[in-house]
C-alpha cells in the first residue's frame, strides 16, 4: 500500500487528512499526466476523465477540486454526478476514457470520504500510476525520467473544460437491464440503498425487470449515508424483508460496489454465500471457468469445506476486490469475490458491483425455481469472531514477536478444526483479528489471547 492510497483509494476524513487541495492535485497530476502520455504518443487531443460520486456532502467540494485540477492541466472533465463505483468503471472502459474518478468513501460514515482512481479498462489504476500521483503530492515527482518541479498548466485553447455526462450514466443502467435473463414479474423484493450512489439507479433497474420493488434509505441528504442503512446495517433489511412478506432482499453500500442479501426468512446471505450459490450454479453448468472460485483469506472456513464436496477449487488472496481480479485476470477465472459483498463477475464487470450480484442472485433464483434460504441451506457457515483493534503502527503491532507467538499459539492448538488470521486494514490504522472455529467460545478465547498481547504491549491508540 501506497502513503495515500490505500487498498481502496485514498481514504480519509474530509478536509482533515483528505482535503480540497488534494483532490485538486489529483486532478492537476492526472490531466498533466494523461495529455503527456498521448502528447509522446503523437496524438495532441485533450485527456478524457470521467468523475463520479456519491451522496456525501464533502462530495461536491472534492468534485469540484477535481474539476479544477483536471482543467488547469488540460484535461475535459466528463461529470457522471451521483452514480456509483462500478458505473465509473464500466462507462471508463466502454467510452474510452483515459482514465475514471470516483469520489466516495464506501461503506465509511458520510464525514468521511475517497478518491477511487480507475484506469481506461474499467480496473483499479495501476500501482505504477498511484506512486507518480503520491511522489507529486510530495513534491518528489520523477516522471519520464526527469524530476519536476511543478507541472505545467495548460493555456489558451488547451485549457480544459468540463462536460456534462448524465447519459453515461443512462447507459450503464441500460447495460444492467440488458443482463436481465428473467422476468421478475411476481417476485417481491426489498433494497436498501444505504441513501447513497444506488438510490435511484436500483430501483429503475429492478423494475425495469418487473420486480415489485420495495425500497428503503432512498433519501440521501448529504448526511446520512450509511447511517443505520445500508450493507453495514443488514439488520434494518432484515427487519423490512420479514415484515413485508418480501422474496428477497438486497442491501448496497454508499458506492454500491458491494451487496449482502437478506432471504424470504430473514436470514443474512453473506458474499462468501455468494460466492456458493453462483459458484454451485456455474459448476451444475459446466461454465466455471477453469473451475476456480478467487476468494480472500478472510471467506470463512466453511465455504472451502463446501467448496471441497461439490469438487470446486479455488484460490485466496489478499483482501481486496483489486487482488481478487487482479488474480482472476491473470488465471482465467469468471467468480470471485469477499466476504463483504464485493463480487466480481468477469464477463460483466471488471470490479465488485452490487447491482449486477444482486441480478446474478436473482437469476439463480428464477433459473433454478427455489427460494433464496433454500439454495443457501446446504452452505454451513463457522461461528467466526472478528475483533478491530485501533493501533499507534500496524507494521509494528503485527510484528511484536509477542504477539506472533500468541498467533502460533492459537494456529496451533486449532489445528484443522478451524483458523486464526490477523491482517492490517488497508483503509485504517487498525489490526484485524479473526478465528473461525467450531464453536464461538474457541473463536473468543484464541481472538482474546492475541488482542490481549496487543494491549498489554502498548500497540492500541
Amino acid at each position: 500500500m501506497g502513503k495515500y492510497f490505500g487498498t481502496d483509494g485514498f481514504r480519509g476524513t474530509a478536509n482533515e487528512n483528505l482535503t480540497a487541495d488534494h483532490a485538486y492535485k489529483v486532478g492537476r497530476f492526472l490531466g498533466w499526466y494523461y495529455g503527456e502520455m498521448k502528447r509522446r504518443s503523437g496524438n495532441d487531443s485533450a485527456p478524457r476523465i470521467v468523475i463520479g460520486k456519491d451522496t456525501r456532502r464533502s462530495s461536491y467540494m472534492f468534485e469540484y477540486s477535481l474539476v479544477g485540477g483536471l482543467t488547469a492541466s488540460g484535461a475535459d472533465a466528463y461529470l457522471l454526478h451521483v452514480t456509483t463505483t462500478p458505473s465509473v468503471a464500466y462507462i471508463s472502459r466502454v467510452d474510452n476514457f483515459d482514465c475514471g474518478i470516483m469520489i466516495s468513501a464506501s461503506h465509511n460514515p458520510y464525514y468521511d470520504n475517497g478518491l477511487k482512481l480507475i484506469n481506461g479498462n474499467g480496473e483499479k489504476m495501476e500501482d505504477s500510476v498511484i506512486e507518480l500521483v503520491e511522489a507529486y503530492l510530495d513534491g518528489e515527482l520523477v516522471a519520464f525520467g526527469e524530476k519536476m518541479g511543478e507541472i505545467p498548466f495548460a493555456k489558451g485553447e488547451k485549457i480544459g473544460r468540463t462536460v456534462d455526462y448524465i447519459a453515461g450514466r443512462n447507459r450503464y443502467v441500460g447495460y444492467l437491464i440488458s443482463l436481465g435473463m428473467y422476468s421478475f414479474r411476481g417476485m417481491k423484493i426489498g433494497l436498501d440503498c444505504a441513501n447513497g450512489a444506488s438510490w435511484t439507479i436500483a430501483k429503475a433497474v429492478f423494475e425495469a425487470l418487473g420486480a415489485e420493488t420495495h425500497v428503503i434509505n432512498a433519501e440521501p441528504n448529504g448526511t446520512n449515508i450509511n447511517n443505520n442503512a445500508g450493507s453495514t446495517h443488514i439488520e434494518v433489511l432484515q427487519k423490512f424483508v420479514v415484515e413485508n412478506h418480501l422474496d428477497a432482499g438486497f442491501a448496497y453500500d454508499g458506492d454500491a460496489d458491494r451487496c449482502l442479501c437478506v432471504d424470504e426468512k430473514g436470514n443474512i446471505i453473506s458474499g462468501d454465500h455468494i460466492l456458493y450459490i453462483y459458484g454451485r450454479y456455474m459448476k451444475e453448468r459446466g461454465r466455471l471457468l477453469n473451475n476456480t472460485v478467487v476468494t480472500t483469506v478472510m471467506s470463512n472456513f466453511g465455504l472451502y469445506k463446501a467448496f471441497d464436496e461439490l469438487g470446486i477449487g479455488y484460490a485466496k488472496t489478499a483482501v481486496g476486490d483489486k487482488y481478487v481480479y487482479e488474480y482472476m485476470k491473470e488465471h482465467d477465472c469468471c467468480l470471485g469475490g469477499e466476504q463483504s459483498g464485493h463480487i466480481i463477475f468477469s464477463k460483466y464487470a471488471s470490479t465488485g458491483d452490487g447491482i449486477l450480484t444482486s441480478l446474478k442472485i436473482m437469476q439463480v433464483i428464477m433459473s433454478c425455481e427455489k427460494k433464496l434460504s433454500e439454495l443457501a441451506a446446504p452452505f454451513t457457515v463457522y461461528p467466526q469472531v472478528l475483533e478491530n483493534v485501533r493501533v499507534k503502527d500496524k507494521t509494528a503491532a503485527q510484528s511484536d514477536p509477542e504477539v506472533q507467538a500468541a498467533v502460533a499459539a492459537a494456529s496451533s492448538a486449532l489445528g484443522e478444526t478451524g483458523r486464526i488470521l490477523v491482517r492490517e486494514s488497508g483503509t485504517e490504522p487498525v489490526v484485524r483479528v479473526m478465528v473461525e472455529a467450531e464453536n464461538e467460545e474457541t473463536c473468543r478465547k484464541y481472538v482474546d489471547s492475541v488482542v490481549d498481547i496487543i494491549k498489554k504491549n502498548g500497540h492500541t491508540v
